[in-house]
């Protein structure tokens, strides 16, 4: 994977390199990072240069407080979570369970974003912060295609470490003020332990068996399963 420099925009990665069964995921075609709102005019002509579809997991509430314009890609809005943001600090949810949730609530969204990736096109994937939402979508889609197990963790692990810290602290002061009996509201807000993904990535097989079975419980096709490999998998070389 590679941390890549886009003025104004955190956490943007590209995941190409991690290896994969048969060969390793191909660089330039799977993106992900965090609200692009921020971006500067050199950092929105970056994404534009290199981006053919943005895939946006946020709802309605968060793209109107932070719109994003980045001109040319084309961009699809997928909410997946079916309750809103703030609903989940207040019930105190941790990321287990947040994740879990939507693993059985937003089945449908998540396959029709990775129906995005396996078109081919070169896609960013993003939320807010490009840590849940995108996490768990970007980890479905590496591990559906036999991404190596301990890499897609730490890819999604590296996000607590490209947060901005002062905005981490920000956040983190302002969610013990206003919950001081939560126990969960930090760490949703900016961790990414790599045990939470390796968790939710046993759940998936004990009750789907894979991540390629949990797509196809959720409307995948075997074809979409194989352009999603054929998109994301650079073969080994020969000889």
């Amino acid at each position: 994977m590679t941390v890549l420099d886009v003025e104004g925009v955190a956490n943007v990665r590209d995941v190409g390199g991690i290896p994969a069964a048969g060969g390793r995921i191909r660089a330039g075609v799977l993106l992900r990072s965090g609200q692009l709102s921020g971006a500067t005019p050199a950092g929105a002509s970056a994404l534009s240069e290199r981006v053919s579809h943005i895939v946006d997991l946020r709802d309605g509430e968060e793209i109107a407080a932070e719109p994003t314009e980045i001109v040319g890609p084309a961009t699809t809005h997928l909410p997946l979570f079916l309750g809103s943001v703030r609903s989940f600090f207040e019930a105190d949810t941790s990321l287990d369970d947040l994740y879990l949730h939507l693993l059985e609530e937003s089945g449908e969204r998540l396959v029709e974003a990775i129906r995005i990736i396996a078109t081919g096109e070169t896609t960013l994937v993003h939320c807010t912060v490009g840590k849940d939402r995108t996490g768990v979508t970007v980890a479905l889609a590496l591990a559906a295609v036999d991404a190596d197990r301990e890499a897609i963790i730490a890819d999604y692990a590296l996000t607590e470490s490209q947060l901005p810290r002062e905005r981490t602290q920000r956040i983190a002061a302002y969610l013990r003020a206003q919950h001081p009996e939560a126990v969960h509201v930090v760490a949703l807000a900016t961790q990414s332990p790599a045990r939470v993904m390796r968790a939710l990535l046993e759940k998936v097989d004990e009750r789907w068996g894979s991540a390629a079975g949990y797509l196809r419980t959720n409307g995948m096709t075997h074809a979409e399963l194989d352009s999603l490999r054929a998109t994301l998998v650079e073969p080994a070389t020969q000889g």
